[in-house]
């Protein structure tokens, strides 16, 4: 008796699980939703959201993996323009004018070593970009706005998301306690911060706990650092046209500059709870992104990275902080 090949992979796709209860397609789609809602409150923070794709994924499957990953790509670029509503660019430009070449140098040189410690590592080769622009600027939204431009596959960015948001939470803990250790100054400890701990809540988090003007400078220094993202998508975009012969052009980042640029010249004249709502509509996206992104995950995917992503991140990182620190220190 032969059977349907369209009916044999039907049932396969509808059987994920290995738990009875969870086999059903009815179940998964009802899962998928509420914890989709689930992620539209306020009190879940996007590495929460993407932890509870990456274990719905792995524990029950998604029911619709093919259109997240449309919805993902789409809702991820609006969700950096609405934080580019967040950014004032005068402030940001004339607080991060006078460490403008220490900037350049540390972004720079945190991109050559990630890339470097990629190849050694044998880390393919979109996860490792990812890693490291997420490294090497604002974590989490640099990983956002670079993954369409190399045309970053979802598990790819879950995976590279999924080592920052680690270290990220590592960080928050542990940087306060190296500062106090080291007898590091509020400003020392809020430069050092800024540069060696990926996402800009975890820099708040951890200077926030060491200290006032801590906070000050750590907030200040990395939204100056956040504005990086710009050239950097633009310079990816002309690596792959080497690579692959064509430019795909960042058009988001466009209206991510002018919605900086709205950010900047209407801030006298509307209010600022309009800024902050868009803001925060734009972070509640991100948070939904992160889990559809995580929940497009699977294990054999996982198996088929392997555990040099996760090395090259902690490599990374290490090499980053203890450079970083030196260069505070010293100067």
């Amino acid at each position: 008796m032969q059977t349907d090949p369209k009916n044999e992979n039907r049932l396969k796709s509808d059987e994920p699980s290995n738990l009875p209860f969870m086999k059903g397609a009815g179940f998964r789609r009802f899962a998928f939703f509420v914890l989709l809602i689930l992620c539209c409150l306020p009190f879940i923070s996007p590495p929460i959201a993407l932890a509870i794709g990456i274990l719905f994924a792995l524990l029950v499957s998604n029911p619709y993996a093919k259109q997240s990953g449309k919805w993902t790509k789409k809702l991820l670029q609006a969700s950096v323009v609405g934080l580019g509503f967040g950014m004032n660019l005068g402030t940001v430009a004339e607080a991060g004018s006078s460490g403008f070449l220490f900037a350049a140098a540390t972004i720079v040189g945190t991109l050559l070593v990630g890339f470097a410690l990629g190849r050694v590592l044998r880390t393919q080769s979109n996860t490792s970009t990812l890693i490291s622009c997420g490294t090497a600027i604002c974590g989490g939204s640099a990983i956002a706005a670079v993954g369409p431009v190399i045309d970053a596959s979802s598990d790819e960015m879950s995976v590279s998301l999924g080592t920052v948001f680690i270290l990220n939470a590592i960080a928050l803990f542990i940087f306060p306690a190296i500062g106090h250790l080291l007898a590091l100054s509020q400003g020392d400890f809020g430069i050092w911060s800024a540069i060696a701990i990926h996402d800009t809540s975890s820099v708040v988090g951890a200077a926030s706990s060491y200290g006032t003007e801590a906070l000050s400078i750590a907030t200040t220094v990395k939204l100056t650092r956040a504005l990086w993202i710009v050239p950097l998508v633009f310079f990816i975009s002309l690596i792959q046209r080497e690579r692959k012969g064509k430019i795909t052009i960042p058009w988001f980042i466009f209206l991510f500059v002018l919605a900086s640029a709205l950010r900047t010249w209407l801030g006298e004249y509307v209010s600022p709870e309009i800024f902050g709502g868009i803001v925060s509509v734009a972070r509640q996206g991100m948070t939904l992104t992160l889990f559809l992104i995580g929940s497009s995950l699977s294990l054999s995917t996982i198996k088929s990275l392997g555990f040099r992503p996760f090395l090259q991140g902690v490599l990374l990182w290490f090499v980053v902080s203890l450079l970083s620190l030196w260069g505070v220190l010293s100067f």
